[in-house]
């Protein structure tokens, strides 16, 4: 049992270590432009959901390191774009995302979070697959990876 204890109190520090490092504009950019990818699958961006990305923000580990204040202002901004048009809303979000290319651990870790946001309602469905199978791309992972 002691073995046991002592390896979920490494992975803990691995953990929180991780959290850290993470803990980078680009890297709350991705989450938040992912999010609002997400949220924005069916062509509308509920209240509902904006409100149950910033609750999973504030009780995520990983994530509830930012600003609260902050995720909200580039979340209302990523979904500005997609109210003007969805096509630049779609390539900003992209965008922002794609800077994390190349870095195979966050980009899994974002898509991680953008996948909890997609079955948030308890509904993945299949809009929201493609997305996030989008997202992969842009992280230049490969959506199989995580059954997409």
């Amino acid at each position: 049992m002691s073995t046991f204890k002592n390896w979920l109190n490494t992975t803990k520090k691995g953990l929180g270590d991780q959290v850290k490092k993470f803990k980078n504009k680009d890297f709350m950019e991705a989450v938040v432009a992912g999010c609002a990818l997400v949220a924005f699958a069916d062509g509308t961006i509920s209240p509902e959901e904006k409100t149950k990305m910033a609750g999973y923000i504030n009780i995520s580990e990983e994530l509830k390191v930012f600003d609260m204040g902050e995720v909200i202002n580039r979340f209302n901004h990523y979904v500005a774009n997609f109210e003007f048009s969805p096509q630049i809303g779609k390539q900003e979000a992209l965008k922002a995302i794609g800077k994390l290319k190349g870095k195979p651990e966050v980009g899994r870790l974002v898509v991680g979070v953008c996948s909890a946001i997609g079955a948030a309602d308890g509904d993945f469905d299949a809009n929201e697959q493609r997305i996030v199978a989008e997202i992969c791309g842009a992280l230049g992972l490969n959506p199989s990876e995580f059954s997409l």
